[in-house]
């Protein structure tokens, strides 16, 4: 993978971008993100945030070397630390985290998205964090998608800021509103690998001591399956 040619998820993360956005990419690696869209003339200005000092040279090695340094800023930052309200950034992109970390990221930094347009996010795992941060905070799911790519299954979530309230249902949440309505191949597959590895762990738990806490945590396996199948046998509404 390179700035020239991305990895597929990637790829897709940078199709939600808009078209001559001011782009904020947090955790930008080696900035190859933010590099391809510039090299398309797809955003107008790029900021590459990133925390480790490592990834950060190499995001502004990378910068350099494709000749962008006048389009795409590097900066040394912990999440939306990286965007200064001069900036005027219009989406933000987050990808390749875990989605507690992404939607703790979001929840530090609120401040620094009045003005944001989009956030494209790509969790790796627990997607649900980051709808239920969108519930709480005002942003509306306009779109989300599911990709395999080298055996690994990765979420989209496409968000947008809205005035009224927005409410999702336990199993939206869970499973993602369009995700569920469109139930894909990938999406099968993914939660049926889920509901599989629950009813794995609710059988090893019979083994065990019953204890207050098993109890609840058989409780909650069970209603996660029960909601996973509702979906993944047609029956949900």
């Amino acid at each position: 993978m390179n700035a020239q040619q991305l990895s597929e998820r990637l790829k897709r993360v940078a199709a939600y971008v808009p078209k001559n956005a001011v782009l904020a990419d947090i955790g930008s690696d080696h900035a190859y993100l933010p590099c391809y869209l510039a090299l398309k003339g797809d955003i107008e200005k790029g900021i590459a945030g990133e925390v480790v000092k490592g990834p950060f040279e190499s995001a502004r090695n990378q910068v350099r070397q494709e000749g962008l340094s006048d389009v795409i800023e590097v900066r040394l930052a912990n999440g939306l630390a990286a965007v200064e309200s001069v900036d005027g950034v219009t989406a933000v992109t987050i990808a390749g985290m875990g989605g507690p970390l992404i939607a703790s990221i979001l929840e530090d930094g609120k401040e620094k998205l009045s003005g944001v347009e989009r956030l494209i996010l790509q969790p790796n795992v627990h997607a649900k964090s980051i709808r239920e941060w969108a519930a709480f905070n005002g942003w509306s799911i306009i779109d989300e998608e599911i990709l395999k790519e080298n055996d690994k299954i990765y979420e989209i979530l496409v968000l947008e800021p809205v005035s009224s309230h927005v409410s999702y249902n336990e199993q939206e949440l869970l499973m993602g509103p369009f995700l569920m309505k469109e139930k894909s191949a990938v999406f099968m597959e993914k939660w049926d690998r889920e509901s599989s590895q629950w009813k794995r762990i609710l059988l090893a738990m019979e083994s065990t001591e019953q204890t207050v806490e098993i109890l609840a945590k058989k409780q909650e396996l069970i209603h996660k399956i029960q909601l996973t199948e509702e979906v993944l046998h047609g029956e949900n509404t």
